[in-house]
């Protein structure tokens, strides 16, 4: 793979430099859904969290093309700053990151050391029989918000209000997910590719999420040598936007054990 992140690419930088690093990876909902795990570790931690090739109107380079290109890209930065134990906490199709970069860190001996751990937090990427990913793309801002909330109407956010700008940049980030995750924002080869994975690993789940359910999560977890699995009550696919400090409840002591 030669797929590399431009050099332009937006990233939040955050925390003490002599912390152990976390990259912080959001999904197709744009950096500001990530936005309060960020907040959360940059007390304990030195954070990263770098907005995806071709969000919020970056440029996407022609070599990002699939969640792959993305992991590859992401493990071959943390090469060249030199980063070591890296935690990767990735939610939704960032959580699919996480996960690829797992497998391919695993497979690959230039990436010995880079990453610590993965959080992923109800992430997409595996085909799981019997618990299909919802339909994203066929969904209209009602229906999204009731497969992704616990509390359909915190999450439903009214197209009529959004700005000229605010409905290009949906549309546009709408696009480039498509592009690189696919219109299932799946892979029918990760789920068996993930017994792999050599770092430690938690799958934090909204017990009400329908984008992918928690049947689906722990299908994942299962699939991942070792890993954990935690449900919080009253969420959805965004836990730490419901349900926050049931979140750090989860994370918190994953991160002080790994």
């Amino acid at each position: 793979m030669n797929a590399t992140l431009p050099e332009s690419l937006p990233v939040v930088v955050a925390g003490d430099p002599t912390s152990r690093s976390v990259l912080v990876l959001h999904g197709g909902g744009g950096p500001q859904t990530v936005a309060p795990i960020v907040g959360h570790l940059v007390p304990t931690h030195h954070v990263l969290a770098p907005t995806h090739p071709g969000w919020d109107g970056t440029p996407r380079p022609e070599s990002i093309a699939s969640v792959a290109d993305l992991a590859h890209a992401y493990l071959a930065r943390l090469v060249e700053h030199g980063d070591q134990d890296v935690v990767v906490v990735g939610s939704s199709i960032g959580g699919w990151i996480a996960l690829e970069m797992a497998v391919q860190a695993a497979a690959d001996e230039q990436y010995a050391g880079v990453l610590g751990a993965i959080v992923v937090i109800d992430g997409v990427g595996a085909v799981v029989e019997g618990e299909p990913i919802a339909d994203f793309f066929a969904l209209d801002a009602r229906g999204l918000a009731a497969v992704a909330w616990h509390d359909p109407e915190r999450g439903y956010l009214d197209p009529a209000r959004f700005t000229d700008e605010q409905r290009a940049v949906q549309q546009s980030n709408g696009q480039t997910m498509a592009a690189v995750a696919g219109r299932r924002m799946s892979d029918p080869t990760l789920l068996a590719r993930l017994a792999s994975v050599e770092v430690p690993a938690l799958m934090v789940w909204g017990a009400s999420d329908r984008v992918v359910t928690p049947a689906y999560g722990r299908a994942v977890a299962s699939a991942v040598p070792g890993a954990e699995f935690v449900e919080v009550a009253a969420a959805g696919h965004l836990p730490h936007l419901e349900a926050p400090e049931a979140t750090w409840a989860a994370i918190d002591p994953f991160l002080s054990r790994v």
